[in-house]
């Protein structure tokens, strides 16, 4: 076991690792928003039909789930650093892959690499945190998800620039450098081991546990809330840039900007939903403004989509503070650590799966439609059973005692 002790100061002996994390965090979301943004420019040298667009979208949730399970096994395996280069090195060969496929094929194969690393990242970097900062794993958490908040909204600001002057080869491929740096800290912590430290490797799933999570009604509850915002979030990365330029008429660069709005409302969602639903439990109050900014912001973009277009979008951002939202109730509604581990396992992984159908399904309706009005209804109505799992999950009832009961 660790002993915490009195917080040291963070660049005590560990600056790399605090480096390393902050690297690691950013590079966790840049290739997810960097797409959508430059593909009327890649599809005038790669033609991609809607349905292939949509299954692009997807990929980033289904890689999650799948690598979410299989990660702590690659982790024990190998040793916790190493499986870390090993993704890393993946997700550098992958971006790179994305700015050279000369087909969809490759293109479709180098995304799917690339959010198979990202998705043994997603899982690596809470164990890091608590080896190397045990002290300080509330601020080096808050440190890390800003980094990930930058790295959602900047790509989408640089994305159409990029591809203006150097083409979108360039814009898709120049993450490849971030992710290749992210390796030289992880690199010298291998040569140069801190032995005293112990490793915490990612954490199994009890299966008696995950087996009775599906049985649970406040698990299912949790699930709901879950992969309603990622079912939204990985539709809009996917499809906000179309959708705004057929329904308000704006330009690949306002496309991008907008969607780098919507990403930026993630951020303070972040840093207040965790404190506000422990500290002040308010969970009702998070969730009907959740589902209220949802309906808001798809409602705007179906009637005025060209009329205060940022607003709009604005209010759908605010809608996926239900991710923050379900990540903190799992802890506040499991007693032990070994419910928390199970209740984490099968929200992510059930929640995941649903949400890669988002980008799918939206991008299918809007084929079959040839607009985009029914697509948007889809999202506004998912704001429905999001208040109504809110409402479950509010209830002060822990995930242990249903069990019992």
């Amino acid at each position: 076991m660790v002993r915490i002790g009195p917080a040291r100061p963070l660049w005590a002996g560990r600056g790399l690792a605090l480096v390393g994390i902050v690297l690691v965090a950013f590079n966790l979301r840049t290739a997810v928003a960097s797409l959508s943004p430059v593909l009327h420019q890649l599809e005038a040298d790669i033609p991609l039909s809607t349905a292939l667009v949509g299954l692009l979208g997807m990929l980033p949730p289904l890689c999650y789930a799948v690598f979410g399970i299989a990660t702590p096994v690659l982790a024990r395996r190998i040793g916790l650093e190493p499986a870390l280069i090993v993704a890393l090195a993946a997700l550098a060969v992958g971006l790179a892959g994305r700015g050279l496929a000369p087909s969809a094929g490759w293109l479709l194969a180098a995304s799917a690499l690339t959010f198979s690393a990202i998705g043994v990242g997603n899982v690596l970097l809470p164990p890091l945190v608590k080896r190397y900062f045990p002290d300080r794993i509330g601020l080096l958490t808050t440190v890390y998800v800003t980094a990930m908040s930058v790295s959602t909204f900047l790509p989408p600001l640089v994305a159409v620039p990029v591809a203006d002057g150097a083409g979108w080869r360039v814009s898709l491929g120049m993450w490849a450098i971030v992710a290749a740096t992210a390796l030289v800290p992880w690199i010298a912590l291998i040569v140069h081991p801190r032995r005293e430290i112990p490793a915490e490797l990612p954490e199994e799933v009890e299966p008696g546990l995950l087996r009775y999570a599906f049985r649970s009604p406040l698990a299912w509850a949790l699930a709901v809330v879950f992969l309603v915002s990622g079912f939204n979030a990985y539709a809009i990365f996917a499809w906000l840039p179309s959708i705004l330029a057929d329904t308000a008429g704006t330009t690949p660069g306002q496309g991008g900007a907008l969607l780098a709005l919507y990403a930026l409302m993630g951020l303070p969602a972040a840093l207040a939903v965790p404190v506000i639903a422990e500290r002040r439990g308010r969970v009702r109050t998070l969730v009907a403004v959740g589902a209220g900014s949802l309906i808001a912001g798809y409602a705007g973009l179906i009637v005025a989509p060209a009329v205060a277009t940022w607003l709009w979008v604005a209010f759908a951002g605010i809608g996926p503070l239900f991710f923050p939202l379900s990540l903190v109730l799992i802890n506040l509604r499991s007693r032990t650590h070994a419910g928390a581990v199970a209740l984490s396992g099968f929200v992510q992984s059930a929640g995941y799966l649903v949400v890669a159908l988002g980008p799918l399904a939206v991008g299918l309706l809007h084929e079959w439609t040839g607009g985009w009005t029914v697509p948007l209804l889809l999202l506004l109505a998912s704001a429905v059973p999001a208040a109504v799992a809110g409402l479950v999950v509010a209830r002060p009832r822990f995930f242990e005692d249903e069990r019992a009961g």
